[in-house]
This record gives structure tokens, sequence and C-alpha cells, in this order.
């Protein structure tokens, strides 16, 4: 067994961050894909007390989020493996603003864009019905039918709010300077998540476009 497993969707947004963050640092990590439909491992692990993803499982230690607005995987990924490249010091505060937007504002319109393809095509029925079921419950009956009927007006959205992070790469290599931090991972993953199985294109952005490539590729020194 790995000293350092990743459990999560394969498709999560924040998920991707993560799994980026530690290939970015050369940590090598154990990834398992927890069925959508069924989170008995992720219950077990945390002892009840989560049942979302990510879940990193080191050593003895298994970490999970504790509330919709914590960061404790990724902070624990940067106390113990980054030190401290993810979330410097010096932009803690702008990083309070930025992880709060990106999470909500973003995400909030692109993870609609990639239901209406992955959840028709999640194979088992069973696995399909709960999570149709736990969307409904969340967003309302028919919402993924909904989602579709307007998923030009969400792209156009999903381009607009994500335009205002073209603009500062016009100006630094990554959202805050020459190296990545966890808000770039963040805002990565969720380029990720909608681009996935090319479900969606990625917007008509071009300086965000270099900037995926780019920290794809990129490599802690």
């Amino acid at each position: 067994m790995a000293d350092l497993r990743l459990h999560q969707l394969p498709h999560s947004p924040f998920c991707f961050p993560i799994s980026q963050a530690l290939t970015a640092l050369g940590i090598p990590f154990e990834e398992i894909n927890v069925p959508n439909g069924n989170r008995a491992a992720i219950i077990s692990l945390t002892q009840g007390k989560g049942y979302e993803v990510p879940v990193l499982e080191h050593q003895e230690n298994i970490i999970f989020e504790t509330s919709a607005e914590s960061q404790e995987v990724a902070r624990y990924v940067d106390r113990t493996f980054a030190r401290g490249r993810l979330f410097p010091d010096r932009w803690e505060g702008w990083q309070s603003l930025m992880i709060p937007h990106l999470e909500g504002d973003v995400e909030g319109v692109t993870f609609r864009l990639t239901d209406i393809h992955y959840v028709p095509a999640i194979p088992d029925p069973v696995d399909r019905v709960m999570v149709v079921r736990h969307k409904e419950r969340r967003f309302g009956r028919g919402c993924l039918e909904d989602w579709r009927r307007n998923r030009e007006s969400l792209f156009a959205t999903a381009t607009e709010r994500m335009r205002p992070f073209d603009r500062i790469l016009e100006h630094t290599p990554f959202l805050v300077g020459d190296q990545p931090v966890y808000s770039d991972f963040l805002l990565h993953g969720i380029l990720s998540n909608l681009t996935w199985q090319s479900f969606n294109p990625m917007p008509n952005l071009p300086r965000l476009v270099d900037w995926y490539s780019r920290l794809g590729q990129f490599r802690y020194g």
C-alpha cells in the first residue's frame, strides 16, 4: 500500500487540485476512485464524520473536509509537502477572497455543464439514480433537464466569470506571480472538470487557455 492515497471522484473539480498539486510537487501517491453513488468507503475512513471527496490517507492520518468552505486537504498538503508554497503568508488575504469566489461563483456554474453529460453516462443504473436523486434534492426536480436547455447561457456566464482571470494573466505567469498557489490549482481543477472527457470546450479566453496548459506541465524546482 502506498504511503499516500487520494480517494477521489475522477472528474471532481475539488479532487483535481490535490492530485495536480501533488504531481507538481513530485510527491508519489495512489489514486483511489470512489463510486459516486456509494460513499461507504469514505464514511468508513472518516469514521462517519464525512462522505465527500477528496480524502487523503497519509500513513495513519485521514484528512478530509469538515465543511463546504474548508481547505483541510489542501492545507495538509501545503504543510506536509509544499513548505508553504500553496498558501504563502503574503497571499493569504488574497486567497481568502479568491477561493470562495472560485468555489462558489465559478464552479457553481461550470459543474452544471459537466453534470448534464456526466450523470446520464453513469453506467450503473443504481449509481445513476442515486446521483440524480441527490442533485434533485439539492437543486430541484428536473434540474438536469433545465441545465441542458440552458447550456449555452450557462457557458456564456462561466466564460464571463473567468474573464477577470484571463486579464490577470496578461501581466503575470500565474495568478499571483511566478509560481502557482492553491488558487491556481483550484481554477485548473474547475476547468479540468468542465472539459472532462471533452464534454465542453475551453472558454474562448486565450491567456487562460495558455496558462491551463503551462500549469498542467508545471513542476516545482
